[in-house]
């Protein structure tokens, strides 16, 4: 099945990704300078990827200045409890965006032809969406639903349309197949998918793709109607932060 590979984002991870090959190579550690005179990168951007990377564990600064990687980084690439590691970085890194976003935050992937939820921060004052509907049998209503079946190709939207109904779960419910695949196609691959009161009355979302390594995800969130206003907002800088999540399932992967 092909996949619509969204270009943003891809490209911070690839580079934190390079910087990341070349620190693991000095286990000594390395300047920044040396890091940027290899790998052709220009100070403010190589700064800008290194102190993402201190923030994630994946690079520490030693006592000289030089950097070497961290903790994060040498428990993901353990040949032991790497799913463990990822899953418990991933979380933490869920609670931080749950926190910066002021919404409940989910991540999802598409996975044996049906949508999964698989980790989520939630709290008191950013309430998790009322699951009222099993979101394998809602992707036509819900943000995560949409997002993963817009990095689908034609065909394998078609494929998971024709095993599940369309049912009008709120008056803005899309239930015509034809729409749905028209909307879903002249969505711009890269930009965060909206569910406005699509899947629950008083409750908003947005999602962003999150494609690696051929597997199909998507970050998520979720807030009151109370507070639409704050969606747009919200969902781009979600956008913006899903780079250090790509890059944990990448280096894991």
């Amino acid at each position: 099945m092909a996949l619509n590979e969204p270009a943003e984002s891809h490209h911070s991870v690839q580079e934190a990704q390079r910087v990341l090959d070349v620190v693991a190579r000095h286990p000594a550690g390395i300047t920044d300078a040396e890091l940027g005179r290899l790998l052709g990168l220009r100070v403010r951007r190589l700064t800008t990827l290194l102190r993402m990377l201190r923030r994630e564990g994946y690079v520490l600064r030693l006592p000289d200045g030089a950097y070497a990687v961290g903790d994060a980084f040498t428990r993901l690439t353990s040949a032991d409890g790497r799913e463990q590691a990822l899953r418990e970085k991933l979380q933490r890194t869920l609670d931080r965006l749950r926190q910066d976003v002021g919404a409940a935050v989910y991540l999802s992937r598409y996975v044996d032809g049906e949508v999964s939820v698989t980790q989520y921060a939630a709290g008191p004052e950013a309430p998790a969406v009322n699951e009222w509907v099993d979101f394998r049998s809602a992707a036509h209503a819900s943000a995560v639903g949409k997002s993963l079946l817009r990095q689908l190709d034609g065909d394998g939207r078609r494929d998971h349309l024709s095993r599940h109904r369309m049912p009008r779960l709120t008056s803005r419910t899309i239930t015509s197949e034809r729409l749905l695949l028209s909307h879903l196609e002249a969505q711009p691959p890269t930009s965060p998918v909206l569910d406005i009161q699509e899947y629950a009355v008083g409750t908003v979302c947005a999602a962003v793709p999150l494609s690696t390594g051929g597997r199909v995800n998507s970050l998520a969130l979720s807030m009151p109607v109370s507070q639409a206003h704050r969606l747009r907002v919200a969902a781009d800088r979600l956008h913006r932060e899903a780079a250090p999540v790509l890059l944990s399932m990448s280096i894991a992967s």
